[in-house]
């Protein structure tokens, strides 16, 4: 029998989280705890939660995005894990987030500065600026009308400038001269 773990109802409000897919065994045994007005339920242990649900990203006032197993798990609802320790404090006015880009997946994503991962090189911006940043990553990852002024490899010229943008509080149009 699942001891009854209960966090406080506003652990969750203006929070960001990476949760990772589960497969359902994970959640066999323990007990349904929430269930949102959108379809989704929550279970808690004394570990962490475990969310099932068929969308991730913003969530009312917080962040939570899903991890998804390799490979991916063919439904759409999938249950992801994360640990209490994972839960990490949002808002708009603090520098809080940096940018990760991965150059063989051509994905760009954000993560928390208190992500253990985090090796104090990129530059932390608000959620604001790191929006900002992501949709000019990724109209550099997917569009190539912006290279056609350059004579260098695009795939180099990415790496070149998006690494760039990470790093360094430089603009788009300062690198993009400079180059």
């Amino acid at each position: 029998m699942q001891k009854n773990f209960k966090p406080h109802p506003n652990s969750f409000k203006n929070t960001f989280c990476v949760f990772h897919e589960v497969l359902p065994d994970a959640i066999e045994g323990l007990k349904k705890q929430f269930e949102s007005k959108a379809g989704s339920t929550y279970y808690y242990s004394e570990a962490g939660m475990y969310r099932v649900s068929n969308h991730w990203g913003r969530l009312a006032n917080s962040k939570w995005r899903l991890i998804a197993r390799e490979p991916e798990t063919p439904s759409k609802t999938k249950i992801g894990f994360a640990a209490w320790s994972e839960f990490h404090p949002d808002n708009a006015e603090e520098k809080l987030y940096y940018i990760e880009a991965d150059f063989e997946k051509n994905t760009v994503l954000y993560q928390h500065k208190n992500n253990l991962d985090y090796d104090k090189k990129a530059i932390l911006r608000t959620s604001f600026e790191t929006t900002k940043r992501i949709k000019q990553i990724r109209n550099l990852q997917q569009l190539t009308s912006w290279a056609k002024h350059f004579d260098e490899d695009i795939d180099i010229l990415r790496e070149r400038i998006i690494t760039e943008l990470i790093y360094t509080e430089k603009t788009l149009e300062e690198i993009k001269r400079e180059i």
